[in-house]
């Protein structure tokens, strides 16, 4: 069992930048998933970034550019830095792990039936 717990999230101005942890408990495994989600009121839950065992990374077209995923793995801690915000990205965000995560290409790293963990999310707002 994996637990994860989110943190970071809060109300910015658009234009402003914020930094996502999502804390996992221990686990070792030699291949992993890790991801963001978010999902907007009235909306249906959408991939943003996600990140393999071996460093790569995916992200949703709306954030590239914009959203940075990356992983400590001292801390086992996955990390969602996004600039730029725009009130677009207002949403409620996730975190997802998959400790033992198949070869999978970057769209399907952003899929959620991938994933079995999940955390409570935070929320991120943004007031133009």
């Amino acid at each position: 069992q994996v637990q994860l717990v989110e943190s970071g999230g809060g109300s910015v101005q658009a234009g402003g930048s914020l930094r996502l942890s999502c804390a996992a408990s221990a686990y070792t495994y030699r291949s992993y998933c890790m991801g963001w989600f978010r999902q907007a009121s009235g909306k249906e839950r959408e991939g943003v970034a996600a990140i393999n065992s071996d460093g790569s990374t995916s992200y949703a077209d709306s954030v590239k550019g914009r959203a940075t995923a990356s992983h400590d793995s001292a801390k086992n801690t996955l990390y969602l830095q996004i600039n730029n915000l725009e009130p677009e990205d207002t949403a409620m965000y996730y975190c997802a792990a998959e400790p033992r995560c198949p070869p999978v290409t970057p769209n399907q790293i952003l899929n959620g039936p991938l994933y079995r963990y999940w955390g409570q999310g935070t929320q991120v707002t943004v007031s133009s």
